[in-house]
């Protein structure tokens, strides 16, 4: 008679370069969103953690920051708060991009997460995008890249090798219990998944340096009496009076069209219906004051 197999749980870093695929990653593995998605650098700002609860295991993933040179205080502490995590984890999963190709930044990571306890698992991301020979030359680049389990072909997009992914990563973790209740799919309170859709919608329809210098204070949420109904009052934060003008938009029709395409989603998370209020604050160079990035939730303890 064999012995049962022990159920298994741990947490799970999701590492690499800025827009390997890691938030799509998280969103495909949980089925839900939990991390907002655009084609901006920096857009992970924050350790979202989503959660996988499987018949023998449990997986928390960690969604990281892109490990990038950086080029202020923001810059170094998203650095830090990877470095941080590898040391906290399980598993760095290490995310490279088929598509952009394997190149020095992956070896930059790849160094990062060989210096860490954390046993390591290479996926090769975005293998949809890519013909047949393109795909084998980048795998054999990705299984260059160091000492590590794998590498997995998968696609965050379409599904492509995720299944293959999870029992890879089941089989990397300990014995251990259930850190969240079977339906889960995130820790996040509620305030920052609410400043994390705004500023999705905000970082997509803005450009240059604008995007990098946005945050989001959700100042309040409060549910009406007798109604289905939250008021929700958030700041749009910017570092420049002429980066506030952007913001706006001309007569207000910027940031209209940002409460426009948030709100739905805001009212998905909260499941009612939801008068969003925004207004725009300029908070001169925040990105390198501690106060600010510690009231945003940036700054690592």
């Amino acid at each position: 008679m064999s012995q049962r197999e022990p159920f298994r749980s741990g947490f799970v870093a999701l590492v690499g370069r800025p827009n390997v695929g890691k938030s799509t990653l998280l969103n495909r593995l949980v089925s839900a969103k939990v991390a907002i998605v655009t084609d901006k650098p920096q857009t992970t700002r924050h350790q979202i953690r989503g959660v996988l609860t499987l018949a023998d295991a449990q997986i928390v993933f960690v969604d990281t920051p892109g490990l990038h040179k950086s080029q202020d205080h923001l810059g170094d502490q998203l650095n830090l708060n990877v470095k941080r995590a590898l040391r906290d984890v399980d598993v760095a999963l290490v995310l490279v991009d088929a598509a952009a190709g394997v190149g020095r930044g992956d070896e930059f990571v790849a160094a990062e997460v060989g210096r860490s306890p954390a046993k390591a698992l290479l996926a090769l991301n975005k293998v949809d995008a890519v013909d047949g020979a393109v795909r084998d030359e980048q795998f054999s680049k990705a299984a260059a890249l160091g000492v590590f389990e794998g590498p997995i072909a998968i696609s965050a997009v379409d599904g492509t090798g995720i299944d293959k992914l999870v029992r890879a990563v089941v089989g990397l973790l300990p014995p251990g219990p259930k850190y969240y209740p079977d339906e889960d799919v995130s820790d996040q309170p509620i305030e920052v998944m609410v400043a994390e859709l705004i500023r999705e919608k905000a970082l997509t329809l803005t450009r240059e340096e604008v995007p990098h210098s946005i945050g989001v204070d959700v100042e309040s949420i409060a549910k009406r009496k007798g109604r289905s109904l939250f008021d929700v009052d958030a700041a749009i934060v910017v570092e420049r009076p002429s980066q506030k003008g952007i913001v706006i938009g001309k007569g207000g029709a910027l940031i209209r069209e940002i409460g426009q395409l948030a709100r739905p989603e805001v009212e998905t998370l909260l499941g009612a219906q939801v008068y969003l209020s925004l207004k725009v604050k300029v908070r001169k160079d925040w990105r390198k004051d501690e106060r600010s990035l510690r009231a945003f939730g940036y700054l690592s303890e």
